[in-house]
């Protein structure tokens, strides 16, 4: 594989080697980018994530040119054999984002290694665990991420800096254990004086004085200590401290290291046997499920937060909500049996059962636990606060730990807590806890696909799953990582020798039978759900179904006002309180999204309830609601554009302040938009019904020019045009054709691309209708254009100026004469071109319109680049760059990249010629552009050319040659010249 014989540093300077060879990493931003990427283990971080990551507030204007930059910098450095035209197999594009999936990393193993010796010690194994220790800390090669910046890596070097610390003074406590006193004196020595303030390594040092017989440095180190916190941070030492410094007063023998690793057993009536009198120890904790898998940062990062001693550091108290089955109670026993050694003094538990009708009452669960700690049942109090208030004064001055599983509410909760430092509580429920004082909330996910998988191995059996791995991620998959559901899948394989793994995947694969196949004895998720549904009051169970309707990955509070038909301010109160009941998840401000089992869940209630004309006109208002906000967004984005005004709308939408924002809005519901289209194309049964389906593929063409959406505006516009065929429509077919004319354009397809803009002007002339005829007539110049029937081009350009004439359209206009530019060029009119360029530039201007004067700027500085004006061209192409890059129109920007790349390799910059073509093809790559990509390697080729690299330029000329050839272009024929020897020729055609 790839990754092999690679191997990765971040406990010192961030490094990296293959088979042995260190590798060059480039620059500290560059660093910094790998470091988080490799500190994610392989999870795919977001382009914006990663900007804040690594430049914080003070991103520079281009941070996201340069992250990509960098990427694909780092991608040349980690795989410097894979050709340009391959996709990386290490750092990887994922979604939108990107992961690093390969290598071996020093931090990996020194976590291995730490937890490897926490389970050598649970075994009695002090002296393993300390080698095992030993070997951890000796991969670590000074400040951690050094050489690494940004707000990300000084986050991530404290807390791994407190990792090493954590870690030795672990290790001091087994050297402590094993008698080795004398041995770690020295470098206690030197940890305390670099941690003054760590009260631990205090107390470990004074404690190997001690031993030695040195009791006067011991002492001399807690008049040191006490001297430093007061100075420092204006507090005593700790209780523990404190207690130590007396013991060594006293001379307490407890004191003195061990003579043997077995502790002697205590003498049956000795002075330390149990008193008669003493309170029992309650063990009231279920049993540990044998199979518990994953979760390991959470269940490390619990047991810290439980192990707070002090009155300063309070109770602590951890509030697990989550959705139901998402393993909650599985956590909190587990992690409850794990603390087992920080609580001597036992555990309580108790099932609230605050999902039922049934709900244990909390003077019902102090009763039990009073009885649990000793106190007769005939001398228990009757009232709620005499009870809750002998249940704290038995739990003063023990350790012991409370599991609350399963509450309704924080009034159910508030009288079980303790109220002593020493003593903590896990609380488990379905809804946040947010009034909880002093809780630390977790809300818990899903699992990880690794953990899901090893769940559902650990159940079904390894023999099974590992033959037909790819079919068992498909099984988690469907249950949407959610445990029980992998663990009924599991064990329903596991009760079925003849199932094959593949054999479950199309029993899940059937939405409507989904929740059917996911239960198992006692064991049924559809009955987990019933419960959280079952609380909901009228209002939020109207909405938990309703907002199961849309197939959108998740919807915006606006989109769900318009699906409830309820004033903004009133939905977003019922949208958090389904978050509140963990029906709902809010994976950023404002957008909602349900788990895919709940929505089938939610989807199936919705069938069960609200009749078909309710949920057909909720999803009418969403499609509303979308096309108007989408008007709105075109109006901006496209100014001067006729199109908006010929859209009629039912409701209202979104406003925007800018075409930026427009555009970003665009692409941010890009995905819901396309998904209540489809919904429309499948569901609508009358040209009425289906128009504003189709009117909203027009009113969405910005998002083309962004180039993250083709695949899904392909899809949508043949799924339109299909229906509106079936119902006569033909309004509907002429704009699903226009939008699938403009999404063959961009795929190259030109001559299917000019066929359908052929019909669509015959649909529009036939029906007089304006709504894309402008647009219609200067797509078919401009596809004639890109096809070099630049006469023919020029006809059809002189048709679109008429229309716009005699509309009053200037932007349409102007739009023309930009466009035009490139067709006198192609019949050797320079002096016309400049002309027709000037003028439409000059227009936009003059109309104030962004997204226009970028547009002429960018055909201007063509033309004065083919006449050799190459200092004005660049100038017009950076200042259009700036534009498109901060409009997030990708299309354009790989475009003008290249233009760039062509200008200077007229005026011999190859360098800068290099470095933008190199930006065009990431783009071109990125957006997953065919026909950018070959226009990308083509000028690519010509500046390595000029740099004197023969052997590279003809490899990007070939890749080149082949992907025009593969798309008809006609470019395939410039390079075919230019790759028999002729010369090097302009073949940028866009």
């Amino acid at each position: 594989m790839a990754g092999e014989g690679l191997r990765f540093a971040v406990l010192g300077p961030v490094r990296a080697w293959r088979d042995g060879d260190e590798l060059d990493l480039g620059t500290p931003l560059q660093r910094s980018i790998l470091a988080m990427l490799l500190l994610r283990e392989g999870r795919a971080i977001t382009p914006t994530e990663m900007i804040d990551a690594v430049w914080g507030e003070e991103a520079p204007p281009r941070a996201l040119g340069a992250l990509r930059t960098y990427v694909s910098r780092l991608r040349t450095v980690l795989e410097p054999d894979r050709s340009p035209r391959s996709r990386p197999e290490l750092l990887t594009s994922v979604g939108k984002g990107y992961a690093l999936r390969a290598g071996s990393l020093d931090l990996t193993l020194f976590e291995r290694g730490v937890q490897e010796a926490e389970a050598l010690r649970k075994k009695g194994g002090a002296g393993e665990a300390a080698e095992s220790l030993r070997a951890a800390l000796a991969l670590w090669e000074g400040e951690p991420l050094a050489g690494a910046v940004g707000p990300f890596a000084e986050h991530q070097r404290d807390r791994l800096v407190e990792r090493r610390i954590t870690a030795l003074e672990q290790l001091m406590d087994l050297d402590l254990e094993l008698g080795s006193h004398a041995t770690i004196v020295s470098e206690l020595i030197a940890l305390t004086a670099d941690h003054p303030l760590r009260e631990r390594l205090r107390a470990q040092l004074m404690l190997a004085y001690y031993r030695c017989g040195r009791q006067g440095e011991a002492l001399a180190v807690f008049t040191d200590t006490r001297e430093a916190l007061i100075e420092e941070l204006g507090i005593e030492p700790g209780p523990e401290l404190t207690a130590l410094h007396h013991k060594i007063l006293a001379a307490d023998p407890s004191l003195m290291a061990p003579p043997s690793p077995a502790p002697e057993p205590v003498a049956e009536g000795s002075a330390s046997a149990a008193d008669e009198h003493e309170l029992p120890r309650p063990a009231q904790l279920p049993a540990a499920v044998s199979d518990f898998t994953g979760r390991r940062p959470l269940v490390a990062r619990l047991r810290t937060l439980l192990s707070a001693k002090t009155a300063a550091e309070g109770v602590p108290v951890a509030a697990i909500c989550g959705i139901g089955g998402v393993g909650k109670t599985t956590l909190a026993v587990h992690v409850a049996h794990a603390c087992d050694d920080l609580f001597p003094d036992g555990q309580l538990y108790a099932d609230l059962r605050g999902f039922t009708d049934e709900a244990t009452a909390p003077e019902s669960a102090l009763g039990a636990f009073l009885r649990a700690l000793g106190i007769p049942p005939d001398v228990i109090p009757e009232g709620l606060s005499e009870r809750a208030a002998l249940y704290r004064s038995l739990l003063a001055d023990r350790r012991i730990l409370v599991l609350l599983d399963n509450a309704r509410d924080t009034r159910q909760v508030s009288q079980l807590l303790p109220g002593s430092p020493g003593c903590a509580a896990i609380v488990t429920s379905r809804v946040k806890l947010a009034d909880l004082p002093s809780a630390k909330l977790i809300d818990l996910d899903v699992m990880e696909p690794d953990e899901a998988l090893s769940l559902f191995t650990a159940i079904a059996g390894p023999e099974r799953v590992s033959a037909e791995r790819g079919a068992a991620m498909d099984v988690v998959a469907a249950c949407g990582f959610l445990p029980l559901a992998v663990r009924i899948v599991a064990a329903r394989l596991a009760a079925r020798p003849s199932w094959t793994v593949a054999s479950l995947v199309p029993r899940l694969a059937d939405e409507q039978r989904r929740l059917d196949e996911l239960r198992v004895g006692d064991l049924a998720v559809e009955a987990t759900f019933a419960l959280g549904y079952g609380q909901l009051d009228a209002a939020q169970a109207r909405a938990f179904r309703l907002l199961s309707l849309p197939n959108g990955p998740d919807i915006s509070v606006g989109a769900a006002a318009a699906v409830l038909s309820s004033p903004t301010l009133e939905a977003e109160d019922l949208l958090e309180s389904l978050v509140d009941a963990s029906l709902l998840e809010a994976p950023a401000p404002g957008r909602y999204r349900f788990h895919d089992l709940l929505k089938l869940f939610a989807r199936r209630i919705l069938e069960r309830t609200e009749r078909p004309q309710a949920r057909t006109l909720a999803l009418r208002r969403l499609l509303g609601f979308y096309l108007a906000s989408a008007q709105s967004a075109h109006r901006l984005a496209y100014e001067g554009s006729m199109i908006p005004d010929n859209i009629v709308v039912v409701g209202s939408g979104r406003t925007f302040a800018s075409a930026d924002d427009a555009v970003a809005w665009l692409i941010a519901e890009g995905d819901a938009l396309f998904a209540v289209i489809g919904q429309a194309a499948e569901s609508c049964r009358t040209a009425e019904q289906l128009l504003p389906a189709a009117d909203l593929i027009v009113a969405m063409e910005p998002l083309l020019e962004a180039g993250t959406h083709a695949r899904e505006f392909d899809l949508a516009t043949r799924a339109v045009l299909a229906t509106a065929r079936k119902i006569g429509d033909q309004a509907s077919e002429l704009r699903a054709r226009y939008g699938l004319g403009r999404v063959l354009f961009g795929a190259n397809r030109l001559p299917e691309s000019k066929e359908q803009f052929r019909l669509v002007l015959d649909l529009s002339t036939a029906r007089n209708e304006r709504i894309v005829m402008g647009e219609v007539l200067n797509a078919l110049a401009v596809v004639s254009g890109r096809l070099r029937l630049h006469h023919e081009a020029l006809g059809w350009f002189e048709s679109a100026t008429t229309f716009y004439r005699e509309n009053g359209v200037q932007a349409g206009e102007a739009l023309v004469l930009s466009y035009s530019a490139r067709d006198h060029l192609g019949l050797g009119n320079p002096d016309d071109a400049i002309v027709a360029a000037e003028k439409g530039l000059a227009i936009f201007t003059e109309i104030g319109s962004g997204a226009g004067t970028a547009r002429a700027r960018y055909h201007l500085g063509i033309v004065l680049s083919r006449v050799g004006r190459l200092n004005e061209a660049v100038h017009h192409h950076a200042e259009c760059l700036a534009f498109f890059r901060a409009s997030k129109q990708r299309v354009w920007e790989q475009r003008v990249c290249a233009r760039l790349a062509e200008t200077f390799i007229a005026a011999e910059r190859f360098s800068d010629a290099v470095r933008h073509a190199e930006q065009a093809l990431a783009v071109s790559r990125e957006i997953g552009h065919p026909y950018g990509e070959g226009l990308s390697l083509a000028v690519l080729g010509k500046a390595l050319h000029g740099m004197g690299n023969a052997s590279g330029s003809v490899d990007c000329l070939r890749q080149a040659f082949d992907i025009f050839t593969r798309l008809g272009a006609p470019e395939a024929g410039d390079l075919k010249a230019l790759l028999a020897g002729v010369g090097v020729a302009s073949v940028v055609e866009s």
